[in-house]
């Protein structure tokens, strides 16, 4: 049952619990269709080779920095709706058509206007990353109103991921399916064009991705309706005062948990761009393996079920000893997991059937023990990060009634996409660093398909982006977590002072006395 904020804490009624995060599962379709594929579009459709992985980076950081903006208009927002209505519905119209213009009409664009499908793919890349913020900042911001019960916070993450794989997952499960319908094929069954080269595939994929995020959307729109309502907004409610914009860099520079926050998100969210880029993957299982067709999907599987166990573990974690402690101990078991990856990696043997990935299906030969250790190591360690993968969000939640805690101020706008502005700069160099990885260490001037022929240098790039840059993202978050202050006896005790200010407030004293005298001591001498 859900309480009034005034009774202590506001907790969420089980169908907001699991509607809410699909709103993560809307924008993961488009983290797929656009941020996974939309190099490979611009190089092997659109013909712009490089420039398409490069524009990608620079409109993920305009993006990044048009994130505080968005994230200030939220929190002064108040409509009929509510606060975070409004931005999910019309960041949601707004990638829907773009996505159209992008992947159905720029290819209709004749290569003797090569200017105007340059102009074109800037233009609506940049029209879907606002809209792509708009909806995105909610899903980080919304958390504050839909529940700040220390128990139930963490099982947002659980139905976040559930919301990803309806999101995400079927889309990495559809896409390469459709892709291999318009492979072309040698007589030996080799493929010799990719799919990805054929505008069909992203003419099928588009509508199909745009009807499953417009329905989690509204599925996340009910969700969240009761909540977004001015009672639950902060410690003033209705009340609550605007935050001027002068005072924002003060926010930054006192809010430390936010800080290591930041570095921690940044580094799950480059671990996971990177080792599942498309790109990356298409090196990996077509070109070192051999079989892209016969290995991604199968792998694929075996990462998510390998991380249901992990999900239960690390919500079960995070009510016991906090998000922070959860974080730190999955993540570690990545980190560990992976130097097992890193080292079949290296002695895999392109050409040798006993040093490659095989399984028995879609023209693949028989297990063998280096696809079991490769199962194994691979299995637990993609399973505990992309359990991990998502936890910073709601641990943004607990930063924000952090920040009310220590100032009074309610933003969960601004929070959030300062979050996210880290997050996409760092997470922004991944198609990049994909491009110019492939560069330096393998010399192509194009993105790699599964019919590139292997070589030593591809091998390199392959486990440098599979296996090292996470490793060192994973690292990265470990040193920011361990100085991270709001444990889970600390958030408890954070929620207890806001709810006490938040009565005091509603019965007539001003939020600067209530911030005064009710404190962490005042609190516990109650108890």
């Amino acid at each position: 049952m859900s309480q009034e904020p005034s009774a202590g804490l506001n907790r969420a009624k089980p169908y907001q619990l699991v509607l809410f995060p699909l709103n993560n599962g809307a924008t993961n379709v488009y983290f797929v269709l656009i941020l996974s594929y939309v190099a490979q579009f611009g190089s092997s459709i659109l013909k712009l080779g490089m420039f398409a992985s490069i524009m990608v980076t620079v409109m993920r950081v305009a993006d990044a920095v048009t994130d505080p903006i968005i994230g200030a208009m939220m929190d002064r927002t108040s409509t009929k709706i509510g606060k975070f209505r409004p931005f999910m519905i019309l960041g949601s119209a707004v990638m829907a058509v773009s996505v159209v213009c992008l992947y159905i009409l720029t290819p209709l664009i004749p290569e003797t206007m090569m200017w105007a499908r340059y102009a074109a793919f800037v233009v609506v890349y940049f029209v879907w990353v606002i809209g792509y913020t708009f909806q995105t900042s909610c899903t980080r911001a919304g958390q504050t109103v839909l529940t700040n019960d220390p128990n139930q916070r963490p099982m947002f993450t659980i139905f976040n991921t559930v919301g990803s794989l309806l999101g995400m997952g079927v889309m990495q499960f559809m896409i390469p399916l459709v892709k291999g319908m318009y492979d072309v094929k040698d007589a030996a069954g080799n493929v010799i064009v990719s799919g990805y080269s054929d505008p069909t595939v992203f003419r099928i994929i588009t509508p199909i991705g745009i009807a499953i995020s417009v329905f989690l959307t509204i599925l996340a729109i009910i969700g969240i309706a009761e909540k977004d309502n001015p009672k639950y907004y902060g410690i003033g409610g209705d009340k609550q005062e605007k935050v001027k914009m002068s005072e924002y860099v003060e926010i930054i520079r006192d809010n430390k948990p936010m800080q290591r926050l930041m570095v921690a998100g940044a580094g799950c969210k480059l671990a996971l761009a990177i080792a599942t880029n498309t790109t990356v993957l298409l090196a990996l299982y077509g070109i070192l393996m051999g079989n892209y067709n016969s290995l991604y999907l199968p792998m694929m599987v075996l990462g998510y079920v390998c991380a249901v166990p992990f999900f239960l573990l690390s919500m079960r974690t995070s009510q016991k000893l906090g998000q922070r402690a959860s974080l730190i101990r999955y993540v570690s078991v990545a980190l560990i997991c992976y130097v097992g990856v890193l080292a079949l990696l290296l002695f895999s043997q392109n050409g040798n059937p006993a040093r490659m990935l095989s399984f028995p299906f879609q023209g693949g030969g028989a297990i063998n023990l280096y696809t079991i250790l490769f199962i194994v190591c691979f299995g637990i360690g993609y399973g505990a990060y992309y359990a991990t993968a998502d936890m910073p969000i709601p641990m943004v939640a607990d930063c924000s009634d952090y920040e009310t805690y220590r100032s009074g101020k309610y933003i969960p706008g601004i929070m959030g996409t300062l979050f996210s502005l880290v997050d996409k700069l760092v997470s922004s160099l991944a198609q990049t660093l994909v491009a110019f990885i492939f560069l330096i260490f393998a010399g192509l001037s194009d993105l790699p398909t599964d019919s590139t022929p292997y070589s030593g240098g591809i091998k390199v790039a392959v486990i440098v982006m599979f296996c090292v840059i996470p490793m060192l993202a994973w690292a990265a978050t470990l040193i920011a977590m361990k100085g991270y202050a709001l444990t889970g006896e600390k958030m408890k005790t954070i929620q207890k002072v806001n709810a006490a200010r938040k009565e005091a407030v509603a019965n007539g004293m001003s939020l600067e006395r209530a911030m005064k005298e009710i404190t962490d001591d005042s609190v516990k001498k109650e108890a």
